[in-house]
């Protein structure tokens, strides 16, 4: 429904009067770094990093690795773009977290509750960004310096306000039971642990 939202009110009935304008225009974006190696582990120690499309799930990322020496971070509800092959996977974070060399974390610039908006804005764009796919000799990759230079539409910004009125609650909805979920599911693996180990009886 958000998506199909976001197509009317900004393709199909888009305002000749809207601004043209580049993505770095109305988005900053954190292009994500690798820590080092030997930092890395699987026991939740540290933060979690994400490192590109296999760390990405349909709609949030799954912790696998973690880090004790993180160096770029994507906070809390930010939009996350996979830039290494594949180039155009997405994702939104969960939580503040190390975004490795294959990632990208992208926020509106005027407003970072703005996510919503920020995610199917980026959404619409991913055919384009998925174009890098066949750049380069071996692997497809985007660097800074390509998203800041794609071609947007800029809106204005009374009805990115009310697009975000609208899409927030049903986007809080997903993320809500996403995290009821996650939730149930370390419940669910810390009960099968203790009773493997005997501590809990049946």
């Amino acid at each position: 429904m958000a998506e199909t939202l976001f197509r009317q009110w900004f393709i199909e009935e888009a305002k000749e009067y809207w601004e043209e304008g580049k993505l770095g225009d109305e988005f900053e974006f954190i292009m994500g770094q690798s820590p080092s190696g030997e930092s890395f582990n699987e026991e939740g120690v540290g933060i979690p990093m994400y490192q590109g499309n296999a760390d990405f799930g349909f709609r949030f990322p799954t912790r696998r690795v973690f880090t004790t020496q993180p160096t770029r971070f994507a906070e809390i509800n930010d939009t996350l773009i996979s830039v290494r092959a594949p180039v155009g996977a997405q994702n939104m974070a969960t939580e503040k977290c190390c975004i490795g060399r294959g990632v990208a974390a992208f926020r509106y610039k005027h407003n970072h509750d703005f996510y919503s908006y920020t995610y199917y804005k980026l959404k619409s764009l991913l055919e384009e960004i998925k174009q890098y796919n066949d750049n380069g000799t071996v692997f497809g990759s985007i660097s800074k310096s390509d998203f800041e230079n794609i071609d947007i539409v800029i809106p204005d910004k009374d009805t990115i306000l009310n697009f975000q009125k609208q899409v927030k609650p049903i986007d809080d909805k997903i993320i809500n039971n996403n995290n009821e979920i996650q939730t149930l599911i370390q419940t669910r693996d810390g009960l099968l642990s203790r009773l493997m180990s005997g501590e809990v009886k049946i």
